[in-house]
């Protein structure tokens, strides 16, 4: 079965004002003609502004509301065939400094979304992930990691329905709002970068990558995988030089919670991870799905110490790749 499961079809994003919904709403309905598309997020001004991007198109909707609250949910996922669940608490200070409200939103919200969904008859839910849920070592990457076996379990907690879930996790998002490359733009205009450490190396894709896998998984999932997209690394200086090539670097330290290197796939997945052309399966280890033929399909089961960290990588991003792509994003770089 291919994405084209979703032509024609009632869709539903979580967290859908923020940079993946800001890329997955107009790829979504040039791509598949969704009858609805509905964007369910609690920042009202946020809404408004999307809204007017797609005031002509009747095929989009917006609906006010928080994963923490179970009944607006499952209102909004009424018809709903297929979710997308973006909404999190993701910024990784904040969560050190507001680990309640984190856990409400990361954990407690995909517990609700799950029920909800089970309820409403949703079709099929793939949940964004994130490296940081990989060994975590900080509260958002718990949080997450959390939400990833919740989906998980999903799939045997829906009993008799016939809803399934799914993860995609990826790592740093190129030019989302908040995340490293529009930090050191703003930062160059002061002259001076601050850095972490000069080892630091982070995993880099784009929205639209992100948004093909998301898509993918939709496609193939049987339920309880977590795809993995293999793409590049970059260390924290070379995006420094293609981001403010002009700018100094002032060495600041690791920030509370952050890693020196990030990882998608630890020791502990690898004896259930398959690999294929353009990305990993994690399979979950529960029920001995990790052996279903039918979830394994044409992938081939990694080395026993198969680890996918950013400092292992083959791939390497080069300074002038990204250098490029700045210039080419210019204008979308920070503002979603």
């Amino acid at each position: 079965m291919t994405d084209k499961i979703l032509n024609n079809s009632s869709i539903l994003i979580t967290g859908g004002t923020g940079s993946f919904g800001h890329t997955f709403v107009p790829m979504t309905l040039a791509r598949y003609n969704p009858r609805r598309l509905v964007i369910y997020s609690r920042d009202e001004m946020k809404q408004w502004e999307m809204a007017k991007l797609y005031e002509n198109d009747k095929r989009v909707r917006f609906f006010i509301g928080d994963v923490r609250d179970k009944e607006r949910l499952s209102r909004a996922l009424t018809g709903i065939d297929f979710v997308v669940h973006a909404a999190a608490t993701k910024i990784v200070p904040t969560a050190e400094y507001n680990p309640f409200e984190c856990v409400k939103t990361n954990i407690i919200g995909a517990m609700n979304l799950i029920d909800a969904c089970i309820d409403q008859g949703v079709k099929r839910v793939v949940a964004l992930s994130t490296d940081k849920a990989s060994s975590p070592a900080n509260l958002y990457g718990a949080t997450k990691l959390a939400s990833d076996k919740l989906f998980i379990a999903g799939n045997s907690y829906s009993g008799q329905q016939d809803t399934r879930f799914a993860v995609v996790r990826y790592g740093n998002v190129m030019g989302s709002r908040g995340s490293v490359i529009p930090f050191f733009i703003t930062q160059a205009k002061k002259g001076i970068l601050p850095i972490t450490d000069t080892r630091m190396t982070r995993f880099m894709i784009t929205l639209d990558e992100g948004v093909d896998l998301v898509c993918h998984a939709f496609g193939d999932m049987i339920g309880g995988e977590i795809y993995v997209k293999k793409i590049p690394s970059m260390n924290i200086l070379d995006v420094a030089k293609a981001s403010a090539p002009d700018a100094k670097h002032e060495i600041v330290g690791i920030r509370p919670g952050e890693k020196l290197h990030e990882q998608m796939i630890g020791p502990e997945d690898a004896p259930h991870t398959y690999e294929y052309p353009e990305y990993y399966k994690i399979l979950p280890a529960i029920h001995n799905w990790s052996q279903d033929p039918e979830r394994i399909s044409n992938g081939k089961l990694v080395q026993s110490d198969f680890t996918y960290s950013s400092d292992n990588n083959s791939d390497w991003m080069r300074v002038e790749t990204l250098s490029s792509w700045i210039t080419q994003n210019s204008e979308k770089i920070g503002k979603i």
